[in-house]
């Protein structure tokens, strides 16, 4: 399954040259990622990503890298306490953010700025335009790439696969451009406010070792 989750998520950079941008001008999603049409072959990559149903279990190639992420859990522990003050449930936010995060290609330090702006790590955060949970992702990607049920965006797993996945996609369809991959998760593609904002976030959240 994990072959499967990184084949799909590779497609998605080769997808990216087929992607159709045809942003509606319903005013679909305003405020927030915006609905569009994705080709045949970015969509059924995305959604065989999202549909993996692999458990949030970090793998490390060598002791090293073992030791690496459990001092960057503990550390992120540390500066996340008065954020999320139940240890269990901090404990496995942080791994599950972690995984979803190396298994989008992202960095973790990333994911957890962008949550923060999204939603201060309120798992049950619900937007004025609809979005949902810890990333905020709106309910439409359910019916776009999912099964529909829009309620399982409140589960940790679900919203960080989803948000991780769909960030992602815009970075690849931005050409690795994180200002406007991030301007496009937002809905605000090309204002400087919100990438300015995940950005000096990020930084809160890097890890030195």
């Amino acid at each position: 399954m994990a072959r499967m989750a990184a084949t799909a998520l590779r497609a998605l950079s080769a997808g990216a040259l087929f992607f159709v941008l045809a942003l509606s001008h319903s005013g679909a999603g305003a405020g927030n990622q915006r609905e569009e049409a994705l080709a045949d072959p970015v969509r059924i990559a995305l959604a065989r990503a999202i549909a993996d149903p692999a458990p949030p279990k970090p793998t490390f190639r060598s002791i090293r890298e073992r030791i690496d992420y459990l001092y960057w859990r503990g550390e992120m522990s540390e500066r996340l306490r008065k954020r999320l003050p139940d240890r269990q449930v901090r404990m496995e936010f942080l791994q599950t953010a972690w995984y979803e995060a190396r298994r989008a290609g992202l960095d973790p330090a990333l994911v957890l700025g962008l949550i923060q702006v999204e939603s201060a790590f309120r798992k049950y955060a619900v937007s004025s335009a609809g979005a949902f949970g810890y990333m905020q992702v709106m309910p439409f990607w359910t019916r776009v790439i999912g099964d529909g049920d829009s309620r399982k965006l409140f589960h940790m797993q679900t919203n960080l696969r989803y948000g991780c996945s769909i960030l992602r996609m815009y970075l690849d369809l931005e050409r690795g451009d994180l200002f406007l991959a991030l301007g496009r998760y937002n809905g605000s593609r090309g204002q400087p406010q919100y990438p300015n904002a995940v950005v000096a976030a990020m930084k809160q959240w890097e890890y030195h070792h």
